[in-house]
């Protein structure tokens, strides 16, 4: 449209209005929305009663409409002599009360305190153009004469769209001069502007509410979307960073309306509610290319608990999930814990909007939205806790399937459970039902191969019955495996080593971990134990490292790489003997990491193997001192080592199937 202007510079200009106003003709210029959806703001600050002083009226209909709504006593200055005559022309018979004059707003004629309310609509955003010094002292004439010209407890109304420069200026201004600021986000205003045109760009429009004081004792900060409950900040970055974040998703929005991201990465998106600095909701959107048979989009809500499982918490499953639904763009919904989802029909209106925005252009058709079944998932925070050491986590309940997961979670990776558990219900007659640990469930895959692992060790040494299998397992968590190695294997002595006193705390209070004779937890860093071991000649058939890094941005997040040092695994070496088994879960996302650690373990031991679980990140490593020199030797011992181990779960009644599909498992082992 040719009568927009090509540069911003243009904006502040009485020359360029004057022509934009010739152009346009009669017909009203609404570029920040019409009354209709500013309404709400409007009414909800400011009274019909009051003096009202319209900045920049231009052409626009806003203070015709608020006149026909009872607003009646509203002057409009601007700065085109063409406009203001234009618009004395329209109103002189049907507003006769309503005045227009042609002023110039940084140099106002009217006496001091004349106004309660100046309504500005755009015209700020008109006159500051650019960060430049001349333009900041026009800006400051400009509300330097708004406030004189208010009274006191009066308010600056303004609508617009807080460009940095812009805001960064109010921030400043505004408390300097005892004004409280208010900002609300009006989603409304976006929402008409899309159903104009969708082909436009639909930014985020701002209302402005700077409220002046005789004296305020401390800036206040606050900021809200639509008609939801206001957020108060305590320091002025934090009201920069909730506008600064609308604008960044409207940004995205916008792209994914106009264009395909298929062959990059998805785009993800926190949807948070205004008074909420936590997210609600997280958003990963996917698309792939058209094809036959394709939809075009859909969203993807996924149950409370589910969010963790491969096929949602990953981009390579989220992918897998989208291929499988049969959509060419795919929003896929996790809930975030510490939040309350009623049913799956509320969340659906609640994310109904932002989900639209989300969609492809020109789409018409209704969205649909797709799920695990019509539940919203059950999740019950059972206690919140802090460790020093892990930061803050939570233990929770979530339902699945007909069962109960009790899962330990660290805030700081809460897709990635770090433990879990079965939790059955034991009835007492008489007496009320009490939930129970199922030492048989083995969430975590790689455990189970660790397990094998452990009784491989204790066949490579062939104890005798009354010799026991001494087990070391460095990093204890919520204590599931070590649970399971003291209930599957009679045989096992097992000394669990855990840097965080708080998680053995967890482990017992909440997974049932029980000490005793054969499980010692011992509260020491892994590192230190295992060099004291060495120094003190301490041996164990079995070593396990299952500890991660807290540094969720290394390449090889488990173990730490200083526990594949060359010094650690040279004290393994000794604490195993000849006939010991070193295993560690490997996770690695950074190749070079990868070929380096197992390129460690293989200048230090003889034997070195591994499993890569299905569809996962995972891989154990088997190390020995023993000469299994081909993987078919590795092959027969495990193989034999993972049927004595499904064998023992039976026999201890901890489950009525293998823990252990032998088959696959050794069809996926590796020299």
């Amino acid at each position: 449209m040719n009568l927009l202007p090509r540069t911003r510079e243009e904006f502040g200009q009485a020359d360029y209005w004057n022509e934009f106003f010739k152009k346009r003709g009669e017909k009203a210029f609404e570029w920040y929305g019409e009354y209709l959806e500013l309404c709400d703001q409007i009414h909800k600050y400011i009274k019909p009663a009051e003096k009202i002083l319209m900045l920049g009226c231009g052409n626009s209909k806003l203070s015709m409409d608020m006149y026909d709504k009872g607003f009646r006593d509203i002057t409009n200055i601007d700065i085109s002599s063409v406009a203001v005559k234009k618009m004395i022309e329209i109103n002189a018979r049907t507003r006769p009360d309503m005045k227009f004059i042609q002023m110039d707003a940084t140099a106002m004629s009217f006496q001091d305190e004349s106004f309660s309310v100046a309504l500005d609509k755009g015209t700020l955003d008109a006159i500051f153009v650019n960060d430049d010094e001349d333009t900041k002292a026009t800006v400051e004439l400009y509300f330097t004469e708004i406030l004189r010209t208010m009274r006191n407890g009066g308010r600056y109304v303004g609508i617009s769209m807080l460009q940095e420069h812009i805001i960064n200026y109010l921030l400043e201004f505004l408390p300097r001069h005892n004004c409280m600021l208010r900002i609300v986000h009006c989603l409304d205003v976006e929402r008409a502007n899309k159903e104009r045109s969708e082909d436009a760009l639909t930014l985020p429009v701002f209302v402005i509410i700077a409220t002046k004081f005789k004296n305020l004792p401390m800036p206040i900060f606050e900021f809200g979307v639509g008609n939801d409950k206001m957020q108060r900040f305590s320091c002025a970055t934090e009201l920069v960073n909730a506008v600064a974040s609308v604008q960044k998703a409207a940004l995205v929005c916008n792209g994914l309306a106009r264009s395909s991201i298929v062959g990059h990465n998805e785009v993800t998106m926190d949807l948070h509610r205004a008074a909420e600095p936590t997210p609600r909701y997280t958003v990963h959107i996917l698309d792939q290319p058209a094809a036959r048979g394709l939809g075009k989009y859909a969203a993807f809500i996924v149950p409370q608990g589910r969010e963790i499982e491969w096929l949602f918490a990953t981009p390579a499953g989220r992918r897998k999930l989208q291929a499988s639904a049969k959509y060419q763009r795919l929003a896929v919904v996790t809930l975030h814990r510490d939040q309350v989802y009623s049913t799956l029909d509320e969340v659906k209106s609640e994310l109904g909007y932002s989900i639209t925005n989300l969609a492809p252009a020109g789409l018409k058709e209704k969205i649909p939205y797709l799920s695990l079944g019509s539940e919203v998932g059950k999740r019950e925070t059972l206690i919140s806790g802090c460790s020093q050491i892990s930061g803050d986590f939570r233990i929770e309940e979530v339902e699945i399937a007909d069962k109960t997961l009790r899962r330990l979670i660290f805030l700081s990776n809460q897709f990635v459970v770090q433990s879990e558990a079965l939790v059955k219900t034991v009835k007492i007659k008489a007496k009320k039902d009490r939930k129970k640990i199922d030492f048989g469930y083995l969430a975590c895959q790689h455990h189970r191969f660790m397990s094998v692992g452990v009784q491989l060790a204790a066949t490579m040494q062939s104890l005798k019955k009354d010799v026991y299998n001494d087990v070391l397992v460095i990093g204890l968590g919520g204590g599931g495996l070590c649970s399971f190695l003291h209930a599957a294997f009679p045989q096992a002595r097992v000394t669990a080593v855990e840097i965080d006193p708080i998680m053995l705390e967890v482990a017992e209070q909440y997974f049932d971990l029980k000490q005793d004779d054969r499980l010692h937890v011992v509260i020491d860093d892994g590192l230190a134990f295992v060099e004291r071991c060495r120094n003190e000649d301490i041996q164990f058939g079995a070593v396990l490292f299952d500890v991660d890094s807290k540094d969720l941005t290394l390449g090889m997040s488990c173990p730490p790489r200083s526990f594949l040092a060359n010094n650690i695994l040279l004290h393994i070496k000794e604490i195993i003997g000849p006939k010991g088994l070193f295993m560690l879960n490997l996770v690695c996302r950074d190749e070079t990491l990868r070929a380096e650690a197992i390129n460690n373990l293989q200048q230090v031991f003889s034997s070195v193997c591994s499993y890569k679980l299905d569809e996962d990140i995972n891989e154990v490593v088997y190390c020995t001192n023993a000469e299994y020199k081909t993987v078919e030797q590795w092959k027969k011992q495990l193989g034999t080592a993972g049927r004595c181990m499904n064998s023992a779960v039976r026999d201890q009644k901890l489950a009525n199937k293998d823990s252990v599909d032998v088959a696959d498992f050794l069809s996926e082992l590796k020299i």
